[in-house]
């Protein structure tokens, strides 16, 4: 049968028909076949889960199907997909597996493959092989089976990610941070005791803390402005310098300024690029494709080197071991960080920020303003469409022509002078994405944001 669940660079799909117990475990066993065509008994996959009501489940029938196929596997419970990438690399294991979902519906689930190194897996590196392998379903006996082993890796995820920051330059600071009651909660809860014993002050402002896969408070996506009221809400209630929000599996964080105001994280890209290459004089930084004109400005003006590459997870991380760049971002909030296995992280990012607002004695809507001004952004807009290719091909015959270059890198992109604007498909939902800014020009931009809105109707 067909495995429709694959995408372009993880596993995701409805729960059911697309994705099952049996669906799962023959993943577990084609991965373990991928890793281990001859069956050695060294390897290792580490497996973790997020809050989802379905995971642990799912989680137990890869874990099956890894052990049917000779694979030790060492699971570490209830994580976001950070820990996975974490605990593979610093475990020195060959191979890691997060169950999760990430922002989408409650009635989907997936998972987030990496080999050795917390390498991605994606579908120009494996993820094919594995997909042929699970819809062939055709598996060797199972020899000698695979040992299961339980472990608690949060403390050592936790000391990786204190290194990131000087706890002696953080300032006195209250933080509002919203877990979507996903998977952060108990990330949060360890650094805030790491914060207390070490006396750094900082105060935590939680709300929807609780991990609950039934997501009481509504799927955890801050993308979406419909996700992001109680934070803001918490943010000027409190009083509080910055609010943080995460998504489900939370290796995405999004930002909130003193004032409550959502800061789009193409903007939070172009900070936490300038400042690593105060650190990294002529350091490599990738951007995706979707906005980038700040990015490429903030980058050359510091000396750095800004490298385009294909959005998503699995092909910013292949280009930034290609590159040996230090850090990556994407627009959609996503981070890279070479010194975290050029894995993404939702929680390194607002730590960098926290301890960049204390040296730098500004507030967040500070640190922003400028570049919002000139490169304006109304962030990435989301329509569904009845055929998603004929739309992105009529809107670029009428384009192509006055424009001064057009980009296939990822959908299309077309840079039209004083404004720009690219065009893709969902990798991962039945979306077209639209992502538009200008050259200091937000009255340009609003204007043909309106008319391509019309075309994709």
């Amino acid at each position: 049968m067909n495995l429709t669940c694959f995408k372009a660079y993880d596993i995701r799909g409805q729960l059911g028909a697309e994705l099952n117990v049996d669906i799962a475990y023959r993943i577990g066993r084609a991965f373990g076949i991928y890793l281990s065509p001859e069956a050695d008994l060294s390897k290792t996959v580490v497996v973790g889960g997020d809050v989802r009501l379905t995971s642990e489940e799912l989680k137990l029938a890869l874990a099956n199907g890894l052990m049917d196929s000779s694979v030790n596997v060492v699971d570490i419970g209830m994580t976001g997909t950070e820990e996975i990438y974490f605990a593979t690399k610093h475990l020195g294991l060959d191979g890691g597996v997060e169950v999760t979902a990430s922002h989408n519906p409650m009635d989907y689930n997936g998972m987030k493959l990496v080999r050795e190194e917390s390498k991605p897996i994606s579908g120009d590196s494996g993820l094919r092989d594995i997909q042929q392998l699970a819809e062939d379903n055709v598996f060797p006996e199972v020899g000698v089976r695979g040992q299961l082993t339980e472990r608690n890796n949060l403390a050592a995820y936790v000391d990786h990610l204190m290194t990131y920051i000087n706890a002696s330059s953080i300032q006195p600071m209250k933080l509002v941070v919203n877990s979507g009651n996903g998977a952060a909660g108990h990330v949060i809860d360890e650094i805030e005791a790491r914060f207390q014993s070490s006396n750094i002050p900082v105060e935590f402002i939680k709300i929807n803390h609780t991990a609950d896969g039934r997501f009481p408070n509504g799927i955890p996506n801050p993308l979406l402005p419909e996700c992001r009221a109680d934070t803001a809400k918490a943010v000027i209630e409190h009083e509080a310098n910055m609010g943080i929000a995460w998504d489900g599996d939370f290796d995405r964080c999004f930002l909130f300024d003193e004032n409550g105001e959502f800061i789009e994280g193409y903007y939070i890209v172009g900070l936490l690029a300038e400042a690593f290459l105060q650190k990294h004089k002529g350091a490599k930084i990738i951007h995706d494709p979707r906005l980038s004109w700040n990015t490429i400005d903030v980058v050359k003006a510091a000396k750095g080197i800004p490298i385009m590459s294909k959005t998503g997870h699995a092909f910013i991380k292949e280009r930034m071991r290609q590159e040996d760049a230090v850090y990556g971002g994407e627009m959609s909030a996503h981070h890279y960080f070479k010194d975290f296995a050029y894995c993404d992280s939702g929680m390194i990012p607002w730590l960098l920020v926290t301890e960049l607002l204390s040296v730098k004695k500004m507030a967040l809507s500070e640190t922003v303003k400028e570049r919002m001004s000139a490169y304006p952004s109304p962030g990435e807009i989301n329509r569904r469409v009845v055929d998603a290719d004929k739309v992105i091909s009529n809107i670029l015959s009428l384009y192509e022509r006055d424009a001064k270059t057009v980009d296939f890198t990822d959908g299309i992109s077309l840079d039209m002078g004083d404004w720009r604007f690219n065009l893709r498909k969902s990798n991962t939902e039945p979306l077209l994405r639209l992502n538009i800014e200008s050259r200091g020009n937000k009255d340009l931009m609003n204007k043909n944001l309106e008319q391509l809105l019309a075309l994709m109707k």
